[in-house]
């Protein structure tokens, strides 16, 4: 079987051995319903308290502020909408934002915009994809009722300075939330010395299952129900709990929280290298702050190509990553990460995302470095825009 490296991890990574193991008993012997006063529901409810209170002491929360969801992008929908609502009841209608956020968030702000007279401000988060406090600090109004800003970038790995933005909203009285689905797991997160109010997480993206997740909501910041039904999640959140995967999440991040020095100096490791190669081949760029990212994610552009034309090349000669573009209705859109930081739709379309995990290994970061630039020069030599640009019949814009 041709060798494959798996090279997306910021849109899913594998199930970790620990978390399968978890797993398994609440799969088929503690099966009974949390909800239920016999012994098989009761021992399942000991299991999903102990989860919650193991996923607290990940992020440096207390039990009773963590809610189980099913995702990151639910989890970013409950928190949202509830601040919103909840502000809207006092006359604020004005939320702060980033334009490169995860579209859970964007396409949530834009509905309570369009249908409910919303008002929102999405800050420029600049060349090197980072807002700063002070621009939140500006931004806020007396009617603002939310600011929401995500601690790590989705495709450019870039990490914003969110213990000084929860600062500025805590001293405004402003609810502040995050959705911090690509930080939980990979770089020290914790709520209450980072001043959050509500944050987000989904277990896929640190080696948990797909379709859970969680929100935490400090002590003292309301939250409205999102699923109405059942009285689960202490009323928040109706419907019978899905234990098992809890259970693997919990499990999953006990074991990246225990691990993250060490898996981040490994992945730093293998970013820096791939990255030094990479920004060898000509008309190529690094996206995001050269510092402050995650350990694991690289986003770089390269001129008179599309990405989705490097991702199948790339898998043909097994490597999975993937692109800011993406193929929707017929037509190829650039990303609107890589748009907000300034890039014109041309260089945009000529993205690639690597985001490793510590399952990545030195062979595989070699693979990556004999790849892309082959597949780049096979792609430039066929396309016209790129002779185009060697002719000097058009600028060159990187």
């Amino acid at each position: 079987m041709e060798r494959k490296v798996y090279a997306d991890n910021a849109a899913t990574t594998a199930m970790s051995g620990t978390a399968i193991q978890a797993m398994l008993p609440y799969l088929d012997k503690v099966y009974g319903n949390p909800s239920s006063l016999y012994s098989l529901g009761q021992e399942a409810k000991e299991a999903l308290e102990a989860a919650r209170a193991d996923v607290a002491a990940c992020l440096g929360a207390d039990a009773g502020e963590i809610y189980f969801t099913s995702c990151g992008s639910e989890s970013d929908n409950q928190a949202i909408r509830s601040a919103a609502h909840l502000g809207a009841l006092k006359g604020k209608k004005h939320i702060i934002s980033t334009a490169f956020e995860h579209h859970a968030v964007l396409h949530t702000l834009k509905r309570l915009e369009k249908e409910e007279g919303f008002e929102v401000t999405l800050l420029d988060v600049h060349e090197n994809g980072i807002v700063t406090a002070e621009e939140v600090k500006e931004a806020l109004r007396p009617d603002t009722c939310l600011v929401t800003v995500m601690f790590a970038n989705n495709e450019i790995g870039t990490v914003q300075p969110i213990a000084e933005i929860g600062a500025v909203c805590r001293e405004a009285k402003v609810t502040f939330h995050t959705d911090a689905v690509q930080a939980v797991g990979h770089i020290p997160v914790n709520v209450k010395e980072q001043n959050i109010d509500m944050l987000s997480l989904s277990a896929h993206k640190f080696h948990g299952p797909k379709g859970v997740g969680a929100l935490y909501c400090r002590r003292g910041v309301r939250l409205l129900p999102f699923i109405d039904g059942g009285a689960q999640e202490r009323g928040r959140r109706a419907g019978t709990e899905n234990v098992a995967g809890i259970v693997a999440m919990a499990a999953a991040l006990k074991e990246a929280c225990a691990n993250m020095q060490k898996n981040s100096q490994k992945l730093i490791n293998l970013r820096e290298k791939i990255i030094a190669e990479l920004t060898k081949i000509p008309h190529s760029r690094l996206n995001g702050d050269r510092e402050r990212r995650l350990p694991g994610t690289i986003n770089m552009c390269f001129e008179g190509i599309e990405g989705e034309g490097l991702l199948l090349h790339l898998d043909d000669k097994g490597v999975c990553a993937s692109s800011g573009s993406a193929c929707t209705s017929g037509s190829l859109d650039p990303s609107h990460v890589l748009l907000a930081i300034g890039l014109p739709h041309e260089v945009a379309h000529g993205s690639l995302r690597i985001s490793l995990s510590e399952y990545n290994t030195e062979e595989d970061a070699d693979l990556i470095i004999r790849a892309v630039p082959e597949v780049v020069e096979y792609l430039r030599n066929m396309s016209p825009v790129w002779k185009e640009l060697e002719r000097g019949e058009r600028k060159h814009l990187i």
